[in-house]
């Protein structure tokens, strides 16, 4: 389609998958819902129907961030918030996922707290730039406190929780376009937001009868309070990213996640542990061997 994001490039992605939220413009206040429109109106959307993906716009974010990085001293945050979105029409709906970019940087460095040994961090991120930065957000944060991301990111891996909210049928696999105007390859799932609550409550539901005590049980109820924030007309996307690149043609064709996740918890609420750690297993099993990756030299 013209107006859907493509662009030609060597640059490739980084290794990680996300997942977003894109709300209906009725669902802004009406000074944002106004600019989001004129947004829409002036970059035309980045996917049209069910089945594109913004593979696209993710990749042109990705290059925006490394020239910006190229051009000027790098800093741990942007300086200001982004104004920019994903861009998603529906049905004729017009969908918006704010990128929050600075947002998501704050997230990025609390990440980086719980991830990384103490000496390494203080190599990658000096302490007086982190206690900066941790200055800024908090009075950003009092003069913003309901704010939330649009968009979660996974380095290296899909967390198990984030394939709750979707069914098989939402999947979409799109191979790498060639010719005049190239796109990256692209898996993600796709699914409306009442769709959504409900698998994660239902999951949930199991999770806590069962395994009350698991890890999954934790993470369910997280991502069901991360939804819970969001307009109920809204969509909610998995896409994984960079990690096709590590996957490859022939895994992609094979990957079947959120149908393992959907097995285990149908074995689990009709009691027949063993089928459910069988389908537990299969699915962590293949998410462990790309995270091993990340170690490679």
């Amino acid at each position: 389609m013209p107006n859907v994001t493509a662009v030609r490039t060597s640059v490739l992605p980084p290794y990680a998958a996300h997942l977003r939220v894109y709300e209906p413009l009725a669902a802004f206040p009406a000074a944002a819902r106004t600019r989001w429109q004129a947004y829409a109106a002036a970059n035309g959307p980045d996917a049209e129907g069910a089945d594109q993906p913004v593979a696209g716009a993710a990749l042109a974010e990705q290059r925006e961030a490394l020239a910006e990085l190229a051009a000027r001293t790098p800093r741990p945050l942007p300086e200001h918030e982004s104004e920019r979105a994903f861009v998603r029409v529906l049905d004729g709906v017009v969908h918006i996922c704010p990128r929050t970019t600075r947002l998501r940087s704050w997230l990025a460095l609390e990440e980086l707290h719980r991830t990384l040994p103490a000496h390494l961090l203080d190599t990658v991120l000096p302490p007086a730039v982190r206690a900066a930065a941790e200055a800024d957000r908090t009075a950003w944060r009092t003069a913003h406190p309901d704010a939330r991301p649009w968009i979660l990111t996974s380095r290296w891996e899909v967390p198990v929780r984030w394939f709750l909210p979707f069914g098989e049928e939402d999947r979409r696999y799109v191979p790498a376009g060639e010719g005049e105007r190239p796109t990256p390859p692209a898996l993600f799932y796709l699914t409306p937001m009442v769709q959504a609550r409900r698998r994660v409550a239902r999951g949930y539901r199991v999770l806590r009868e069962r395994l009350p005590r698991g890890p999954l049980v934790e993470g369910a109820e997280q991502v069901g309070r991360w939804l819970e924030e969001f307009h109920p007309r809204s969509l909610v996307e998995l896409d994984y990213g960079g990690l096709v690149h590590l996957l490859g043609p022939a895994q992609l064709a094979e990957e079947n996640s959120v149908a393992e996740l959907t097995a285990g918890l149908g074995a689990l609420r009709s009691g027949d542990g063993e089928a459910a750690l069988a389908a537990y297993e299969t699915l962590t099993a293949r998410w462990r061997k790309v995270l091993a990756l990340r170690q490679a030299s």
